[in-house]
């Protein structure tokens, strides 16, 4: 692979763009953007989730061909649609949805983008991996060079995106919501690696969601909404989070609540409900095995109640992930049992889970809530079926028919392409019939009480914005019959008007008699939507807290002071 060719000249933008313009049907995802980055400075690009941040971002690292405007990249214009011109040009791009193969290992995937030491095509292996060895440090855990992608958690595996793109030695390095899987620790360190890079004259635009990461990191912001360029680029010292705010929003109007979803309480002191409620979801002495990353489960004692918030706070990488895989269904018990309303619940598959009320919003929506490949209408209605009619469901239909599959066991049909294999279905004889048209206007209505973006409920999961595939997931969990709702950092990487939309309809399932467990990293967000908190250290939950909280009290028990 050939070295990208070096910063531009001086007086000359090291990213030009002009009258860009870019549509997907009638959905208008940029109009008439014109910009110039000046070299070796760190620029932010904010905006609403579904402004048309991830599609500038594309368009300049040649991934999507525009319908018009120009894009030069230090003084060399690209052609449409030309992502190894973009490369050559010196451009490099890290993505905001996973793009490296599952099986590779960590050095593989370096090796695949490295420019080879000294242009040359015979090199030495040790040397590209001596190299490295600081940057796969940064992964944590116990990453090495061998380890595969797929063993990889999700903030290791968007880290490994990051080292990736710099192995190229580009000049201009572009990155898409590179924060939206970070804990704030590797959040830090990513913008200290990412100012030392601008010390070396590397020209940086990074798509942001979060107003105090882009005053800690950036030089320059440029706003845009509904597709167009509403601010900038403007020097931060010249900008206010106030003037900031207004561009991002425009009239400053947040969304409402879905109709149907309360939105009446305003923290964790105004949950409804008597003074005692029954417990929705309970967890007595569970542990679980370790993985490969995160210690497992170790005498969990856990209960949430009808209409209450229960945070879990911690550390990323103090079993989180486990707690919230057990109690889907996704990973075993070694101890201990779960209990869901009344039922025992403890070898009981995902889907018998479902049909008894439990959501989960993942860690991961991009891998573990949607299918990327399926259409919108498939990944917003399937898993409803299961709710509904407490049986499973096969696809594709059959002279556009869904089939239900009635629950009593019979011969599994292998000929059917299966869906929710992941959710212990067990695939049994067809059964009632239902409209595949009645199927996605039902879709279709519930998307559009969560203000999804789409132009088609055809149109695959993969071409939505990472907050528009938020929505979609919300809108099939919560805007159904739940008992409890397990949500995995459910605003990590949404812009803050979509943010304050998700903590709304949060409190409106709670004060609805819901019960809630809140996992984030974020303890602003625990400490003003919990009504009660819990916080993991070791596998172990180690405190407990009622509100009003001392931040420094929770700090302690979450890097191991208390126990």
């Amino acid at each position: 692979m050939t070295a990208p060719s070096g910063p531009a000249p001086a007086g000359v933008p090291a990213v030009h763009c002009r009258s860009l313009g870019v549509s997907f049907g009638a959905v208008r995802a940029l109009h008439d953007v014109s910009l110039d980055l000046a070299a070796g400075r760190i620029h932010a690009l904010v905006g609403q989730n579904g402004a048309g941040k991830t599609t500038l971002a594309k368009v300049l690292g040649g991934l999507q061909t525009p319908d018009s405007g120009t894009v030069s990249i230090a003084g060399r214009e690209i052609p449409h649609g030309d992502v190894r011109a973009a490369k050559a040009a010196g451009l490099a791009m890290v993505h905001q949805h996973f793009s490296l193969p599952p099986s590779f290992t960590v050095a593989e995937a370096l090796e695949l983008a490295a420019v080879r030491p000294g242009g040359r095509r015979v090199y030495r292996r040790a040397d590209l991996h001596r190299r490295w060895q600081a940057d796969v440090a940064e992964l944590g855990g116990a990453a090495t060079l061998s380890t595969r992608i797929r063993d990889l958690p999700v903030e290791a595996r968007q880290s490994l995106e990051i080292v990736r793109a710099l192995a190229t030695e580009a000049s201009v390095l572009l990155l898409d919501e590179p924060t939206a899987l970070l804990t704030p620790a590797a959040t830090d360190a990513l913008f200290e690696r990412l100012r030392r890079l601008r010390a070396d004259g590397v020209t940086i635009l990074v798509v942001l969601h979060k107003l105090r990461e882009v005053a800690a990191v950036a030089d320059t912001v440029s706003v845009l909404r509904d597709g167009e360029l509403v601010l900038g680029p403007a020097e931060m010292s010249e900008v206010s989070q106030g003037q900031l705010s207004d561009a991002i929003v425009g009239s400053g109007a947040a969304d409402a609540a879905p109709a149907g979803v309360s939105a009446s309480g305003s923290g964790p002191d105004s949950p409804s409900g008597t003074a005692t409620r029954s417990a929705l979801l309970e967890m007595i002495g569970v542990s679980s095995a370790d993985s490969a990353f995160e210690p497992g489960l170790a005498a969990i004692d856990l209960r949430v109640e009808s209409g209450e918030i229960v945070g879990i706070a911690g550390v990323e990488g103090n079993g989180q992930r486990s707690l919230v895989s057990v109690i889907a269904g996704l990973s075993p018990l070694t101890a201990g049992s779960v209990r869901i309303g009344d039922d025992e619940m403890s070898a009981a598959a995902p889907a018998l889970r479902r049909i008894r009320g439990l959501r989960l919003v993942p860690f991961d929506r991009n891998t573990e809530g949607v299918s990327q490949s399926a259409p919108l209408w498939l990944n917003q209605s399937a898993l409803r079926l299961i709710d509904r009619h407490a049986r499973d469901v096969v696809y594709p239909p059959r002279r556009g028919i869904v089939h239900a599959v009635a629950p009593a066991g019979s011969e599994r049909d292998d000929s059917k392409l299966r869906v929710g294999e992941r959710l212990g279905v067990r695939w049994r004889q067809l059964s009632p019939l239902i409209s595949l048209r009645q199927f996605k206007s039902q879709a279709a209505t519930a998307m559009d009480r969560w203000r999804v973006r789409y132009d088609n409920v055809a149109q695959p999961a993969e071409s939505l914005s990472g907050g528009n595939i938020q929505r979609l997931i919300l809108s099939r969990e919560l805007d159904s019959d739940l008992e409890v709702l397990v949500a995995a950092q459910p605003t990590r990487g949404l812009d803050f008007a979509a943010t304050e939309f998700v903590r709304r309809s949060l409190r409106g399932r709670r004060d609805d008699g819901a019960g809630v467990l809140l996992v984030s990293s974020d303890l602003d967000e625990l400490f003003e939507l919990s009504d009660r908190l819990a916080v993991m250290y070791g596998g172990r939950i180690v405190a407990h807290f009622d509100g009003p909280y001392d931040r420094r009290a929770v700090g302690d028990a979450m890097t191991g002071a208390v126990r």
